[in-house]
């Protein structure tokens, strides 16, 4: 029998002690499985589709297991933060041990056993896929792994469970592609080669489409943010690998929709005018949140190196706190608990500075190095201002939801500058086809609002601050093996 070794040990590198997870996978018994499946496909006489059968073979592996993995990681995502929420609801003060102590634990677990695995995850996917083009496979292997599976989610459910803002859908795309990258380093050197830019490009759509149970928002996402080769070389195996991954979720969860049906019907005809500043306003404030944590994320670096940066990661959680417990507590969480009831109840109402606070959060969050995304508090940013301008307005209830969703659309293209995937997404959490044309207005009218502000994205400045962490980060000769193993 051959197991799976998980052990802790401490190595010397450039003088200094670090602490890193050696996990040594005894591949053998995998080695049998791929050669026993080599073999019943070697049964067919034709040649072609042999060839087509081993090629597909790792993808349809790769989707099933992310599929099995995002469902697993939504639950406890979910229970952590229905757990928080309990126990906050009568008794708020706690929200001044819960924060400074999982704000600690998840950026501690971060930093010492996986730095990559910080924050959203999507810029270290976009990273990998650049670096892979380049064959660079030792800086890939920092950013994707099971370590950096194991930490993101240990890190963003105690996160979460802290009363962060964070969103578990960014992570879950880093999962994904990770899973697709460790199963792409398993295939065995006699099956036709299969290119891992292609591999992790799959990955992080499979990973979208299993988190939001949207396989359109999965391949325009592929297609529009990530993809830089032509899409007709892999576009089988991206489409099988969103809808296998996509099928597996609901296997497990059922069919379901991230957001269900809001009421939408019966719009007003002069809804299209607050649609343009509903957009404008969200895609506006999108751009500026991204450069929010941008600033305060090189404020923190340049604070560590006067002070320690436990005090920064303090900080960052009392400041939730203080929020939360003088203020509003909707500033807490991925912001489902916001988007929920604006949507599906009558009371649209909303606090001038509730939107503020929704993006106060993330920042904050996102800034005490933690792992979490950025999409679903994004969204809930979105919604809030939506909302807000509904009801300034005093706009019917579908009027309001529809000015909710062109929010939610607008932000996030504000920060992701992927009108498409935004309106996608929107259009599949809610099933609301009949209003595609004002979400895709909204989009495009918000990704140029967010142009002049920054011309590139948020995830665009990560992922080229993470491409030159990763090669400037030497790895210690007695560590590449250990990585090599891993995966």
């Amino acid at each position: 029998m051959h197991f799976i070794t998980v052990g802790v040990a401490c190595n010397t590198f450039d003088g200094k002690k670090e602490t890193t997870l050696n996990i040594l996978i005894l591949k053998k018994n995998i080695g049998r499985v791929w050669l026993w499946i080599s073999k019943q496909v070697y049964r067919i006489n034709n040649e072609r589709l042999r060839i087509g059968i081993l090629q597909a073979m790792p993808f349809y592996i790769a989707s099933f297991i992310a599929g099995i993995l995002a469902v697993l990681y939504a639950r406890l995502f979910a229970a952590a933060e229905h757990l928080s929420f309990s126990l906050l609801e009568n008794r708020l003060w706690l929200i001044w041990v819960l924060a400074p102590v999982c704000f600690v634990v998840a950026s501690l677990l971060v930093s010492k056993f996986a730095p990559y695995s910080r924050g959203s995850g999507i810029p270290q996917v976009m990273a990998a896929i650049d670096l892979a083009d380049t064959r660079n496979t030792t800086a890939v292997s920092k950013l994707l792994g099971i370590r950096i599976i194991l930490i993101k989610v240990l890190s963003s459910i105690v996160l979460i469970f802290g009363g962060g803002a964070i969103g578990r859908e960014g992570p879950t795309i880093q999962i994904s592609a990770s899973i697709f990258y460790i199963i792409n380093r398993w295939i065995p050197v006699s099956w036709p080669k299969i290119k891992l830019q292609n591999m992790i490009m799959t990955g992080a759509a499979a990973g979208l489409a299993a988190a939001f149970n949207t396989p359109l928002g999965g391949i325009v996402f592929a297609v529009e943010e990530l993809t830089k080769t032509h899409i007709r070389y892999f576009r089988t195996a991206l489409f099988s690998a969103v809808i296998i991954a996509g099928l597996t979720a609901q296997w497990l969860l059922g069919p379901y929709l991230y957001l269900g049906f809001p009421k939408v019907n019966n719009l007003s005809n002069y809804i299209i005018g607050a649609v343009v500043l509903v957009a404008c306003f969200a895609g506006l404030a999108g751009a500026f949140f991204s450069k929010a944590i941008l600033k305060l994320s090189a404020l923190r670096m340049h604070f560590g190196k006067k002070y320690t940066p436990l005090y920064w990661i303090i900080l960052c959680a009392l400041v939730i706190s203080f929020v939360a417990y003088f203020i509003n507590p909707l500033i807490l969480g991925s912001g489902n608990e916001v988007m929920n009831p604006l949507l599906f109840s009558n009371n649209k109402s909303i606090e001038w500075y509730v939107p503020f606070l929704r993006m106060l959060g993330p920042v904050v969050t996102f800034s005490a190095g933690g792992a979490g995304g950025i999409f679903a508090p994004s969204l809930s940013a979105g919604a809030t201002i939506g909302a807000f301008v509904a009801d300034y307005f005093h706009l019917s209830t579908s009027d309001a939801n529809l000015l909710i969703l062109v929010g939610m659309v607008a932000f996030l293209t504000g920060v992701t500058r992927t009108p498409f995937t935004a309106a996608i997404l929107v259009l599949e959490m809610t099933d609301r086809h009949s209003v595609i044309f004002y979400l895709m207005m909204a989009a495009m009218v918000a990704n140029l609002i967010a142009l002049t502000i920054d011309r590139h994205s948020f995830y665009d400045h990560l992922k080229k601050q993470y491409q030159r962490e990763v090669l400037a980060d030497p790895v210690p000769p007695s560590n590449r093996a250990k990585q090599s193993e891993e995966g």
